[in-house]
């Protein structure tokens, strides 16, 4: 099993930047790839970005310029950060984990953080 905590999220000001964290523990040695999504209110989660060891980082198109992800392995945690933040960020934030080797072919998900965007 993996566990994961995010941290981070808060009521910002529109232009502000945030860091958000999520912290892996349990079998984290057995992680292949971290990412974030988010969800906002009547919409569906969506990638924001995701990373790997092996394959890099990985942007949607939609969020290549204010997201910057980013992974330290000693510490098993992952990170975003989000500039120039807009209110259309508002959203929950969640952390997701691929599982390796003899966690192989499953997923595991954070509580999630909000972030909300505003004024």
């Amino acid at each position: 099993q993996v566990q994961l905590v995010e941290s981070g999220g808060d009521l910002v000001q529109p232009g502000r930047s945030l860091r958000l964290s999520c912290a892996a523990s349990g079998s984290s040695l057995n992680i292949y790839a971290m990412a974030w999504y988010r969800q906002a209110p009547g919409k569906q989660r969506e990638l924001v970005a995701r990373i790997s060891e092996r394959e890099g980082v990985e942007y949607p198109a939609s969020m290549k310029d204010r997201f910057t992800v980013s992974r330290d392995y000693v510490k098993n945690t992952v990170y975003l950060q989000i500039d120039s933040l807009k209110p259309e960020d508002t959203a929950t934030y969640y952390c997701h984990a691929e599982g390796a080797r003899s966690l192989r072919g499953r997923e595991f998900w954070g509580q999630g953080t909000q972030v909300t965007v505003s004024p």
